[in-house]
């Protein structure tokens, strides 16, 4: 995280808080007006009722979290696959080694009560941790696996975690639960990068997101051991809360405002029994707004990855595909080549995966797919509302939707309609991309206009 940090002040991309702020909602207030006004991370001094810095909005940009993989001129999609393939052939004795002796002298021990307890939301239960990665192992086959689970505070001893039903570590947790015997995770909190992104993987079963984590690193990862539980840990990691999923057990947790925006109501969910936690002097806490930017750009980016490779091998033509401003639509750039193109590219792409694609829009190659004014623009100028447009009733969304809000699907071709192009082309100014303001308009003069 320190490394991190140090980037983003060297590309004057993190904003700084010096003055004191409340953990209780406060702090989550400030950190979406930061992400308002633009994409800087922000970092928190002085958080109250704790030593340690807060930071948030670290991953709120997509050109960042293309930086952070590598992408160089290839588009996040195109890289992230190739990540994904090489993780696939990978394994752990390969990218997997033993931390130095000396890394356990900059960890100490402590509670949960030293870290940012903060409450984001107005009707939330309490202080949760929103940027948590729970890391366990497959208790047959030992593979281990990093996922997102939001996490309520209770007390010291104690945490409340939502496992979502088709996540693997709920088939972990399951599979243990049906033995009698809890099962042994660590939270890791203040990640850096490559960890915080593995977690967001779409990965096989079978795989592992610790391959992930090496192959965005570009290296190997040096592991240490837990206190009081059976694992290993990234000794990159600078916050580790070690503990267990308690077995045939489950408590009130909620209500915690969630990533489409709404309140999740009061729930009985799996309660994880803290049994360690340390951190590294001078850490610093990374605290996530659940449904802003920085919640959903890397999770849009890695759905539309995994939907990019499932159309790119059924229809030719596909550039880009995006997942903005929310994961719930996909918008597909491609060159179309034939009558019908973008028709096959949308039923495609409402295939690859079943839980998202509510929305699919289908533009050409010369619109702008992150900015949904330059989709809209397209949809509006290029055609016919009405026949460019499908409507696919009582076809099951979202898998946690029981009262079927997400149910359906909606299509739209907002291509230029087939062999006309010439009339489409988008008008345009000579020289208007060589134009530099600073060179033209003055911003600071003093000097008053005569009247």
């Amino acid at each position: 995280m320190k490394d991190f940090i140090l980037d983003l002040v060297a590309r004057g991309e993190l904003a700084v808080v010096k003055r004191p702020v409340n953990p209780c909602h406060e702090l989550a207030a400030v950190t979406r007006a930061v992400q308002k006004a633009g994409e800087q991370a922000v970092l928190f001094e002085k958080v109250g009722g704790s030593e340690l810095p807060v930071i948030s909005n670290l991953y709120g940009s997509h050109e960042r979290l293309k930086r952070l993989i590598g992408a160089g001129e290839c588009s996040f999609c195109e890289r992230w696959i190739e990540l994904t393939d090489a993780c696939l052939a990978s394994r752990d004795a390969d990218v997997l080694e033993q931390a130095s002796s000396d890394v356990e002298a900059e960890f100490v021990s402590g509670t949960l009560s030293d870290l940012p307890a903060i409450t984001y939301h107005g009707r939330d239960a309490g202080p949760y941790f929103t940027s948590a990665i729970y890391l366990a192992r497959e208790p047959d086959s030992g593979v281990p696996n990093l996922s997102f689970h939001r996490s309520m505070y209770v007390s010291d001893t104690e945490l409340r975690v939502r496992l979502g039903g088709t996540h693997d570590l709920a088939r972990y947790q399951a599979k243990a639960e049906s033995r009698g015997q809890p099962l042994e995770a660590a939270l890791l909190l203040s990640c850096p990068p490559e960890i915080f992104l593995s977690a967001c993987a779409s990965l096989p079963y079978e795989a592992s997101e610790l391959n992930m984590a090496a192959q965005i690193a570009g290296r190997k990862l040096p592991m240490r051991r837990c206190k009081t539980i059976d694992l290993e840990v990234p000794a990159s990691v600078d916050i580790v809360v070690e503990g267990r999923f308690v077995s045939n057990e489950r408590r009130p947790e909620g209500p915690f405002g969630e990533f489409m925006g709404n309140y999740v109501e009061v729930g009985d969910n799996h309660v994880f029994e803290v049994t360690h936690v340390s951190y590294r002097r001078a850490a610093v806490f990374h605290g996530l707004v659940c449904g802003s930017p920085e919640d959903l750009r890397p999770l849009e980016a890695v759905t539309a990855a995994r939907i990019y490779r499932h159309v790119a091998a059924q229809v030719p033509g596909i550039i880009d595909i995006c997942c903005r401003p929310n994961v719930m639509i996909t918008i597909i750039k491609l060159k179309v080549q034939y009558e019908g193109h973008a028709k096959h590219a949308l039923l495609a792409a409402m295939g690859s995966y079943l839980d998202y694609n509510k929305v699919v829009i289908a533009v050409d190659e010369d619109v702008d797919i992150y900015n949904l004014d330059d989709v809209m623009w397209a949809y509006l100028t290029r055609g016919r509302a009405d026949t460019r447009a499908m409507i696919l009733n009582d076809i099951p969304g979202f898998y946690r939707d029981a009262k079927k809000d997400h149910w359906g699907r909606l299509a739209i071709d907002a291509t230029m309609p087939w062999g006309r192009a010439a009339e489409f082309v988008r008008k345009s100014i000579p020289g208007e991309d060589d134009i530099d303001l600073r060179e033209w308009v003055d911003r600071g003069s003093g000097h008053e206009r005569e009247t």
